[in-house]
């Protein structure tokens, strides 16, 4: 394999711009379907994008301690390195939700970053010191055991009415547990429970596992063709089989991150990685490869910074929000109000704010690929 894939920067690349436009939207209001979160059970474009940056953090993670542990790393420097990462990207989440208050008393404990740490800190072990048999077992078994807890512990919702298997919005036993641990410290939109909550982090790491996996198969000195053939079928497969468990079980659900929804996105992740891979590393026609490149290039930028670009987005966004032109305008109502104003249907000036909103943010990692610049934690 080689050393730095091309389609692994561009599926990162899709992934942070598509964070980045469903994240920032000129009103919240007005939201095409597919650019807003399933209410509840059920999925959209949006509900994509939160696993396939875990997905990706899998296949990364695979492959760079796998080529350190090669070059002669002892595991438990590497563990220690990855730890202290984890515990730097939790740092900057928590630090993001600090802002603009700068009070503990209201401070939201979960968040994307802290999820993205904890699967970090937990899958580092995983991946250092078990073959991808334990791990698939370790994948399985995260699921099982999160299934069960959720449908077979009673717990009080948070009015003191116990369930046992409900899974409806904040008397499951994730929901339970965040407040039992973080009451006062959870999504302000909730209260009662929070969509990136200390439970769900297990079938999360389920999430990063199935990377891991895809990660050791690209690592096998196979022909690439092959490789993108079975990525393509096992994305399939697996689109088929977390259908099946979602009718069966736990239905597809990002904010319960259920098992059904690990499979249902891990499949999605698998095919579109699968048409990045082709295009970008497997395709053995070098013309169609070069033109490919230059199409995803925009993408591959996008990749190459992408937690720093996700990280400054949430400072903007929060910046665009706390500070005001005047008593009653915020600095983004005040940019918004020419697209409000200029005859474009409501939905479409609050797409469009997007789209300019992530506009800049290329421009800022363009600047950093052209300086070579690639920010690291």
């Amino acid at each position: 394999m080689k050393e730095r894939l091309v389609s692994l920067d561009a599926f990162r690349g899709f992934t942070i711009a598509a964070m980045l436009l469903v994240n920032n939207p000129g009103d919240w209001g007005h939201l095409y379907g597919p650019l807003a979160h399933a209410k509840w059970d059920g999925w959209t474009f949006t509900d994509w994008i939160f696993p396939f940056f875990v997905f990706i953090s899998g296949i990364s993670m695979t492959i760079s301690l796998g080529r350190r542990a090669a070059l002669g790393d002892p595991r438990h420097v590497l563990l220690i390195q990855t730890v202290r990462r984890a515990a730097v990207i939790i740092a900057i989440g928590l630090l993001l939700n600090f802002i603009p208050t700068f009070d503990l008393a209201q401070l939201r404990i979960p968040g994307v970053l802290q999820r993205l740490g904890l699967c970090t800190l937990l899958t580092a072990p995983l991946v250092l010191y078990w073959r991808w048999r334990g791990q698939l077992v370790w994948l399985i078994g995260l699921l099982v055991v999160y299934t069960l807890v959720q449908t077979l512990v009673p717990v009080p919702d948070a009015q003191g009415v116990w369930h046992t298997g409900s899974l409806q919005p904040g008397q499951d036993v994730g929901a339970w547990l965040d407040r039992t641990l973080m009451e006062g410290h959870l999504w302000r939109s909730s209260t009662t429970w929070d969509p990136e909550g200390l439970l769900s982090t297990l079938p999360a790491v389920a999430s990063q596992l199935a990377g891991v996996l895809v990660g050791h198969w690209l690592a096998q000195p196979r022909d690439p063709m092959e490789k993108t053939v079975w990525l393509l079928v096992l994305g399939l497969a697996l689109l088929w089989i977390g259908q099946v468990l979602g009718a069966w079980s736990m239905p597809i659900n990002k904010s319960l991150w259920s098992p059904a929804y690990v499979l249902f996105t891990a499949g999605w992740a698998c095919l579109l990685f699968g048409v990045c891979y082709w295009l970008l590393d497997a395709q053995p026609d070098s013309h169609l490869r070069a033109s490919a490149s230059w199409f995803a290039k925009p993408l591959v930028i996008f990749g190459m910074n992408a937690l720093f670009l996700f990280a400054l987005s949430g400072l903007i966004a929060k910046m665009l929000g706390f500070i005001r032109m005047t008593p009653s305008l915020t600095l983004k109502g005040w940019l918004f109000a020419p697209l409000q104003a200029s005859g474009l249907a409501p939905v479409n000036a609050s797409l469009a704010f997007a789209l300019l909103f992530t506009s800049g943010l290329f421009v800022i990692a363009w600047a950093l690929w052209r300086k070579g610049w690639f920010i690291k934690v």
